[in-house]
């Protein structure tokens, strides 16, 4: 029979494999890292202000389709129009402030189909930034 010493247990781990790996991944990083270009951001430049905004226009629907417009950033008090004198008011407004927005406000009694009539009389004549006005709850 051959003599053969019993095999020892090893308690320990080979650590070579792993900073060989941890070594070409380094290599890789340290090679890539220069040929990524990183993203331009474009900076404010000094002397720009930021414009406050415009005072929307109101149109306002009553009772029986009655429409009111006012103009928030005139102060003006709200004028009595017809659908086609509100789509020339409005357009006429907003050649003099693109920016400036339409807001459309209803009071309770007004069936929604009469909001949304004007909303599409607006639209069909390219009005563009129109909204709807609520009232916050409680008040």
């Amino acid at each position: 029979m051959s003599l053969r010493r019993p095999r020892k247990l090893m308690n320990q781990i080979n650590v070579v494999p792993y900073i060989d790996v941890m070594l070409v991944l380094l290599i890789i990083f340290m090679i890539t890292a220069p040929l990524v270009n990183p993203g331009q951001i474009e900076l404010p430049q000094v002397g720009q202000s930021l414009k406050p905004p415009m005072a929307p226009l109101e149109i306002t629907i009553k009772e029986k389709g009655k429409l009111l417009l006012r103009d928030s950033s005139s102060g003006k008090k709200a004028e009595e129009v017809s659908r086609d004198e509100l789509v020339r008011a409005v357009k006429e407004k907003q050649e003099n402030n693109p920016e400036q927005s339409v807001v459309i406000a209803a009071d309770k009694s007004v069936r929604y189909e009469e909001v949304l009539n004007v909303m599409d009389i607006l639209q069909q004549n390219q009005v563009k930034k129109i909204g709807l006005l609520a009232k916050p709850k409680g008040q």
